[in-house]
């Protein structure tokens, strides 16, 4: 059986594909409407409004941390042109010396190769991009400066932002660097208070030295050690209740069954609990050369299938009552191409999308002739007649997989669909373990 929980064509009326295709073609050449988000409440009876972690966002697409979140005037644009949110290039902890253990990861490199890739499994083809850059090269202060800036921006145009910081991880039993955790951690909190912020610091913690590029990915039991005490460490800067934790989990390189280890290990085992988690960022592959000879992390539907797999056994387990603590909120990210797959992370909880390569191809590959990158993005997520989220809303209303109240489908009940209307679909063992 597919990976996926959406059939291959929808089941909508025909003059509602029939609307979407002309709205597709019309916004190709105007752009999309000022507020996309009241357009799609009157005309289609969609509401897209969701939540990025504890945050109210007005839709669920979001810009990831990386090379497109990294200066003022990209964060102005993806806001202008109406994302819900966008996640601040990861910054790299340092201690009130300025020393960084993490050194290593601050790399100057914004050369992207964007480029079709071939899902091994499946055979579907995807895009996936490469880059040589790591986290925030620039000063500490200088970051500050950027996350003061850009939280403004984002309470201009109702955008939530986010920064991310990638905390040192030591190796083996290594000492935890400390003083790097409560100097950022603290230093964050207070731009966020200064710049008029409501509320506690939201924060994105970076788990990417899982994934592949030194020896700490090779580590089993340090990976795990990381996963329950890193929380800890963070909430341990501020008082209590002061910060909301995101941790950003990435695919390691072994077996899917140590990667559901993983994600029960933070969630079950640690002092202290993420407030949401978001899952899962590229996958890594020793043959695949980058740039200095090595293997390098990739994307593309070998990315999602597995996501998926991994989320939906994630699920099973907490429907069959086999954790010991409640799954946080997910933010899905990997390889979300279409307002389709959108919906296939959604169905499996995910309240919010985070995407990156989506807003860097090639422009042959958008059907939006004018405007922004974003933009251009934004107008297949949403109106794509064939893989468009409206297409799919109004699939999931016709065929009663949501609830239409009040004239409205929400995207917030397809977050719900897989408690409710789904329970059967993963406790009968429909989407089976083996094909993860």
């Amino acid at each position: 059986m597919d990976r996926l929980i959406l059939p291959a064509v929808p089941n909508i009326r025909p003059s509602d594909e029939a609307r979407i295709r002309r709205d597709y073609e019309r916004f190709r050449h105007t752009g999309l409407p000022d507020r996309v988000e009241a357009y799609l409440l009157a005309e289609y009876g969609i509401d897209v409004s969701s939540n990025y972690g504890p945050a109210p966002i007005k839709n669920p697409f979001g810009k990831a941390a990386g090379q497109l979140s990294l200066n003022d005037s990209q964060v102005r644009t993806d806001a202008q042109t109406g994302l819900g949110f966008v996640v601040l290039k990861t910054v790299i902890a340092e201690n009130g010396q300025g020393q960084r253990s993490m050194e290593a990861w601050a790399i100057k490199d914004t050369r992207m190769k964007v480029e079709p890739i071939v899902g091994k499994e499946t055979g579907e083809t995807g895009w996936n991009v490469t880059w040589n850059g790591r986290g925030w090269h620039g000063t500490f202060a200088e970051y500050l400066r950027f996350v003061s800036a850009s939280l403004q921006i984002g309470r201009e145009w109702g955008t939530v932002v986010v920064p991310s910081c990638k905390y040192h991880l030591p190796a083996g039993d290594d000492d935890f660097a400390l003083e790097e955790y409560h100097y950022s951690t603290q230093s964050l909190a207070q731009v966020w208070q200064q710049a008029g912020e409501a509320g506690p610091l939201q924060l994105e913690k970076d788990f990417s030295p899982t994934l592949a590029g030194s020896d700490r990915a090779m580590q089993q039991e340090a990976i795990l050690r990381w996963y329950r005490e890193v929380p800890k460490l963070i909430r341990s800067a501020l008082p209590p209740g002061e910060i909301l934790l995101g941790i950003k989990l990435m695919n390691t390189v072994f077996d899917d069954d140590f990667q559901l280890q993983t994600i029960r290990t933070l969630i079950e085992e640690g002092e202290a609990r993420p407030d949401y988690l978001i899952y899962a960022n590229r996958l890594y592959d020793r043959t695949r050369l980058d740039s200095g000879g090595g293997g390098a992390a990739y994307g593309g539907p070998d990315l999602s299938r597995r996501n998926l797999c991994m989320l939906s056994r994630l699920r099973r387990l907490e429907l069959q009552g086999k954790l010991s603590a409640p799954v946080p909120v997910i933010s899905g990210t990997g390889d979300v191409r279409s307002g389709k797959m959108a919906l296939e992370y959604a169905l499996r909880g995910a309240t919010s999308l985070q995407m990156h390569t989506l807003f860097q191809l090639p422009s042959s590959a958008y059907g939006m002739t004018r405007g922004s990158k974003t933009q251009r993005a934004l107008h297949e997520l949403y109106f794509h007649p064939e893989n468009g989220l409206v297409t799919w809303m109004l699939h999931l209303r016709e065929t009663g997989e949501i609830g239409y109240r009040e004239g409205i489908a929400a995207f917030r009940d397809v977050t719900t669909w897989y408690q409710k209307q789904g329970r059967d679909f993963f406790l009968r063992g429909m989407i089976h373990e083996r094909q993860c």
